[in-house]
């Protein structure tokens, strides 16, 4: 088990700190040049405290490296490793804002936390898919069905068979608000995703069955069919623009 830093109560003098107010001092320099960005994904060895020097958690005592996506983790660690660069050790004093809060949910450690975070590989992310030209609003060659949702085919399948409600299907997919943010992707993390087609909103349960194996289409969802205007914490508002490519009809 790793011993707790002589300066976890706090971060030393020479430490530095962002504007955020994670505070980090590099404890072994690195030999790549490259930082990760946001959405990549790290290989890290980690151990962590609390101020009193309790360890709560380390990857070093599992004798097991980690890796994830760097957009999927509390936000001191988000910031934190794009500093660094691979063969990089660097020890993180975290804000309780900037983990998990004073008043975390149960099994987590709150306020401050202190990670020595060795930097060992870094995974880049794909590259977003532009914003359609067309994520406004449905152009004038669009099908458009009794529902009101719209659609258009930007390459043809290679298969004839359609999709029924009660199938798995599984998908690529890249979705957009009409003011052109992207909002989630499968692309970007780049792994396909896999779901019973009368599990998901209703525009996606209708349009992926008019849709055949190998087919990419776009569908602009309007709100009714999919969060509605005033969607539950995290979902997005409004009218949808989905990009889908049918890979496969399980």
């Amino acid at each position: 088990m790793p011993a707790a830093p002589a300066d976890v109560k706090a971060p030393p003098a020479d430490a530095i700190t962002s504007p955020s107010g994670l505070a980090s001092k590099v404890l072994q320099p690195g030999t790549g040049s490259d930082k990760p960005g946001p959405a990549d994904t790290v290989t890290v060895h980690y151990s962590g405290w609390t101020t009193d020097g309790k360890q709560f958690d380390s990857s070093v005592d599992r004798g097991r490296t980690i890796s994830f996506a760097l957009n999927q983790v509390i936000a001191g660690w988000t910031e934190g490793l794009q500093l660094m660069v691979a063969g990089e050790k660097r020890r993180f004093w975290i804000p309780g804002n900037l983990a998990y809060g004073d008043n975390p949910r149960s099994g987590a450690p709150k306020g401050m936390l202190v990670f020595d975070v060795e930097l060992f590989a870094i995974q880049k992310a794909p590259e977003p898919p532009p914003v359609p030209e067309d994520v406004a609003a449905p152009p004038a060659d669009a099908q458009v069905t009794a529902s009101g949702l719209a659609s258009k085919v930007l390459s043809p399948g290679n298969g004839s068979r359609h999709p029924k409600a009660t199938d798995r299907v599984e998908v690529h997919y890249s979705g957009w608000t009409t003011d052109g943010k992207l909002f989630d992707s499968s692309v970007v993390r780049g792994e396909s995703i896999d779901f019973p087609l009368n599990g998901v909103i209703p525009g996606w349960t209708e349009g992926v069955q008019l849709m055949v194996g190998g087919e990419k289409r776009r569908f602009w969802i309007p709100a009714n069919l999919a969060y509605g205007h005033n969607p539950p914490p995290g979902a997005p508002a409004g009218m949808l623009v989905f990009d889908v490519e049918l890979l496969d009809i399980l």
